[in-house]
C-alpha cells in the first residue's frame, strides 16, 4: 500500500514538483494551501508523513506543529518542515515544537524523497 503524505504549502509551483517527485516514487500525495483549516486537514487525510511549511497564509508552520505535537493522535506523525527563512532561530523553534526534520528552500527532490523515506522507513 502507498505510503500517503500530506503536503501544506501554498506555493503552487513547490505543490506541483513535490508532487510529482513522490507521485512518481508511488507516495499518496495530497496538498493543503491553507494554515487555519490544515489541522482539519491533517484529521481528514490521516497522513504516514506530513510536508510543512513555515509561512501559510492565516496560520504560521510553527503554530500548526505545535498543536500535532499537543495531540495524542498526531503527536508522533512524522513532519518535514520546509522555509525559505533558514535562520538558525527558525531552526531552534522548530526544534522546540518537535519538528522531526527542517529544511530550506531551495531543496533538491532528492533531498525530499530521501528524507521522507527515512521518516517513514
Amino acid at each position: 500500500m502507498a505510503k500517503k503524505v500530506l503536503l501544506i504549502e501554498d506555493e503552487p509551483n513547490i505543490i506541483e514538483a513535490i508532487k510529482f517527485i513522490l507521485s512518481r516514487e508511488g507516495w499518496d500525495v495530497q496538498a493543503h494551501s491553507d494554515g487555519a483549516t490544515a489541522l482539519d486537514a491533517i484529521a481528514r487525510t490521516k497522513p504516514d508523513a506530513l510536508v510543512l511549511d513555515v509561512m501559510l497564509p492565516n496560520r504560521s508552520g510553527f503554530e500548526i506543529l505545535r498543536d500535532l505535537r499537543a495531540e495524542p493522535d498526531t503527536h508522533g506523525l512524522p513532519v518535514l518542515m520546509l522555509t525559505a527563512k533558514g535562520q538558525k532561530r527558525d531552526r531552534e523553534l522548530a526544534e522546540s515544537y518537535g519538528v522531526t526534520h527542517f529544511m530550506t528552500k531551495p531543496f533538491s527532490n532528492q533531498e525530499v524523497l530521501e528524507r521522507l523515506r527515512e521518516l517513514t522507513g
